[in-house]
C-alpha cells in the first residue's frame, strides 16, 4: 500500500494531520468496485471518500464486508512461493494486515510509537542482554509489525529481515520451517549483524551532526506576524511591529530616487513608462500607489528581477532608519510571517498553509545583514 500526503483537515480550528491512500469502494445499489481515497489522521478519524467517517474497527467491518476491498475485483493472487526462507517477496498483505498498517499511519501521525518501532526496542533491548525472555519479548514484537511489511522493518535491501528471523527462532529450529536450523553460532552472528548496524546509524548521526553542525538549536522563537493595519485616525505614534512593513512611512532614497514607502518603491520601479514611475512615487498613500501600479503596465522583465529589487528597497530603508533596524532587530531568529490581503500571496503567507511569504524571508535575511553589519568581522 502506498500512502501519500501530507494532506490535513481542520477541527475545532485544531490542524489534523493525515495521509491517504486508494482503495476499492462499493456502494449498496451498485455491484462494481470503483477507486476512492482513504484518508487517515491522526486522530483516529479514518474518511471513505470525502464524507463518510469511521474508525479502525468502521473500516475492519467495511473490508468483512466487501464494501471496501484492497484490490480491484480480479486481481490474481500471487502464486505461494516455493520457500519461504529464499523468497523475496513481502508476505501477502491481507485484510487484518492492512488494518495493522493503518494503525502503525495513526500512531506515527500522532507521534507514538509505531509497530516497528517497539520493534527496534525489543532488538536493542536484545542486545543490551540477550536473554532467552527479551528474545521472546522479541519475538511478539516482530510478530507484531504488519506481515507484508517484515521485510522492510530493517531497511535493509540485500538481508531484508533475515537475521531477525534468525533471532527470534529458538536453537534447533528450521528458519521458517526450511530455512537453516539455528545454532547458538547463528544468533551470536545475527547479533553481531544488529551490532553493525547500531554502530554504523550511530555513525551517520555523528557525520550528520558535523554536517549539520550551524543547525539553529534550543526551542525556537515564535513567529513575528506582520499583519496588514488600516489606522482611519491616522497612524499611532508608536507603530510597533508595523513599522517593518512595507506600507509604513518611512522616505528613503533608492537608486538616486526618494519614496515615501517601500510600497511606493516597488511599484514606481515596475512600471515601464517613466511618466507612470512619477505618478506612483507621488501618490498620496501606500494604497494609491499599489492601485496606480497595478494599473500601469511593467516592465517586461519584472518576474525576474522583482526580488532582487525588493531586497534593495528594504537594506536602503532600515540602513537609513536605524531606529527600524533596531526594531528589526529586536525580532531576534523569529520566523517573519508577513500577512494581509493587498499584497499577492507571493509576498505574503495565507491560512492555512498558501502563500510564499517572500517578504517575510527577505526580511529575515535583511535581519541577518544588519546583524553581519554591526559586529567586528573576524
Amino acid at each position: 500500500m502506498t500512502w501519500h500526503g501530507p494532506t490535513f483537515r481542520i477541527s475545532d480550528g485544531e490542524t489534523i494531520d493525515g495521509v491517504w491512500c486508494l482503495v476499492e469502494s462499493k456502494h449498496d445499489w451498485l455491484d462494481e468496485h470503483h477507486t476512492e481515497h482513504l484518508f487517515v489522521y491522526a486522530d483516529g478519524r479514518i474518511t471513505r471518500g470525502r464524507y463518510e467517517a469511521t474508525d479502525l474497527a468502521g473500516l475492519g467491518r467495511l473490508l468483512a464486508s466487501g464494501k471496501l476491498a484492497l484490490d480491484p475485483p480480479g486481481v490474481r493472487e500471487r502464486p505461494a512461493e516455493p520457500s519461504k526462507w529464499r523468497s523475496r517477496s513481502p508476505e501477502p498483505r491481507t485484510d487484518e494486515s492492512f488494518l495493522l498498517e493503518v494503525a502503525d499511519e495513526i500512531a506515527r501521525l500522532a507521534g507514538r510509537p509505531t509497530a516497528a518501532d517497539r520493534c527496534w526496542d525489543a532488538i536493542r533491548a536484545c542486545l543490551a542482554e540477550p536473554t532467552q525472555e527479551r528474545r521472546v519479548r522479541l519475538r511478539d514484537a516482530y510478530l507484531a509489525v504488519p506481515a507484508h511489511r517484515r521485510v522492510y522493518v530493517l531497511g535493509d535491501m540485500d538481508s531484508q529481515d533475515r537475521p531477525l528471523r534468525i533471532l527470534v527462532t529458538d536453537p534447533g529450529e528450521a528458519v521458517d520451517g526450511d530455512g537453516p536450523v539455528v545454532t547458538h553460532e547463528l544468533h551470536r552472528d545475527a547479533l553481531a549483524y544488529f551490532t553493525d548496524l547500531e554502530e554504523g546509524v550511530e555513525r551517520a548521526e555523528e557525520r550528520r551532526a558535523v554536517l549539520h553542525a550551524d543547525d539553529p538549536s534550543g526551542a525556537p522563537q515564535p513567529p513575528i506576524v506582520l499583519h496588514q493595519t488600516v489606522y482611519p485616525q491616522g497612524p499611532p505614534a508608536e507603530p510597533g511591529d508595523f513599522a517593518l512593513r512595507n506600507d509604513h512611512e518611512a522616505p528613503f532614497t533608492y537608486a538616486g530616487q526618494t519614496y515615501p514607502t517601500v510600497v511606493h518603491a516597488y511599484w514606481a520601479l515596475s512600471a515601464a513608462a517613466p511618466a507612470d514611475h512619477d505618478r506612483i512615487r507621488s501618490a498620496a498613500t501606500a494604497d494609491e500607489a499599489r492601485e496606480e501600479g497595478g494599473r500601469a503596465a511593467r516592465r517586461a522583465d519584472w518576474s525576474g528581477v522583482r526580488l532582487a529589487v525588493m531586497a534593495g528597497l528594504l537594506r536602503a530603508k532600515f540602513d537609513q532608519h536605524p531606529d527600524l533596524a533596531d526594531l528589526l532587530l529586536a525580532t531576534g531568529e523569529a520566523g517573519i510571517r508577513y500577512t494581509g490581503f493587498s499584497d499577492a500571496p507571493f509576498w505574503r503567507e495565507e491560512e492555512p498553509r498558501g502563500g510564499r511569504n517572500w517578504m517575510g524571508r527577505l526580511l529575515e535575511l535583511v535581519r541577518s545583514e544588519l546583524w553581519a553589519a554591526r559586529r567586528p568581522q573576524r
